[in-house]
């Protein structure tokens, strides 16, 4: 088996069976790819089935000695490790070389929170008088509410929203759906939203069934909601780094600082693994020693 048609097949798995995003595809292609070309740069004429785990330690040390960084490293492995993986499944290797292969240690990086308040002053710069101003309002609210991944936003359609029962469904990453509650104050904007402005629109062949549209009639690009939200965030003098998903965070650790079920948590974030989802407790804990800090008087 050589390389080109080992990646090629790799490719077609990662779409065809696992479902993975595009971007995901890239990365992981291009992760294998580097170990093609670090192999070349040291004139090792091994094929994908010769490779050793003593070849994948020596390009971890390769790569541990340029500028990468320890998160991009570790992102490099998992795709080693997921081609190995589809390798042994196709019956090409009988062994795994990568099944060793250690990640490098991470710190664990609390996300940005925004609290209530500030969500609240975000939210309250949106103009109301304009169309665009209705939308955003909506929008914001399901991204909140619902903590929802931007993607997840721009793709939600009209048909996954339940108004009778308070419930949208989300496909999520990998194609996987979930049911997410929807809060009354979200659904009540949605629906002036969907009765004042879209309703109006001159609605794109394919958007007929999307949710949130620009104001072309066409489905919102992840782009589009990020500078919005950077607008807004102007606006109402807040110097935090704030991005669609920061909304996302404070969902979830509003959620759990307000005693809310970690098990519940993950199923309404679509996470795969509880331990993602544990990161929250973390902030919880960050939340409870700053508060002590700034108001005990034995600090």
């Amino acid at each position: 088996m050589d390389w080109k048609s080992a990646l090629n097949g790799f490719k077609a798995y990662l779409r065809l069976e696992k479902s993975v995003s595009e971007n995901t595809l890239e990365a992981y292609y291009h992760d294998v790819a580097m170990f093609q070309r670090f192999l070349e740069e040291k004139k090792y004429n091994l094929s994908p089935e010769k490779v050793e785990l003593k070849n994948l330690q020596e390009f971890l040390v390769w790569i541990g000695e340029s500028e990468i960084v320890a998160r991009s490293q570790a992102r490099l492995i998992s795709g080693i490790r997921a081609f190995y993986k589809y390798l042994l499944m196709e019956d090409a290797i009988k062994q795994n070389p990568a099944d060793l292969l250690e990640l490098p240690k991470l710190p664990r990086k609390l996300p940005e929170v925004l609290s209530v308040e500030e969500i609240d002053m975000i939210i309250e710069q949106i103009d109301m008088s304009k169309p665009e101003g209705q939308r955003n309002k909506a929008m914001l609210e399901v991204l909140y509410c619902c903590g929802l991944r931007v993607s997840e936003l721009v793709g939600l359609k009209i048909s996954d929203v339940s108004f009778d029962e308070g419930y949208i469904r989300v496909i999520g990453k990998g194609n996987k759906q979930r049911i997410v509650p929807l809060g009354n104050g979200a659904a009540k904007f949605i629906s002036i939203y969907m009765k004042g402005v879209r309703n109006h629109l001159s609605i794109k062949k394919g958007a007929e069934d999307i949710l949130f549209l620009n104001r072309n009639g066409n489905k919102l690009s992840r782009v589009m909601v990020f500078l919005i939200l950077q607008k807004l965030k102007e606006q109402a003098g807040l110097h935090k780094h704030i991005s669609p998903h920061t909304f996302r965070h404070s969902f979830a650790t509003h959620l759990v600082e307000g005693g809310a079920d970690l098990r519940a948590v993950q199923e309404m974030l679509g996470h795969e693994s509880i331990t993602t989802t544990e990161i929250y407790t973390h902030l919880d804990r960050e939340y409870l020693r700053d508060a002590i800090l700034r108001f005990h008087p034995r600090k």
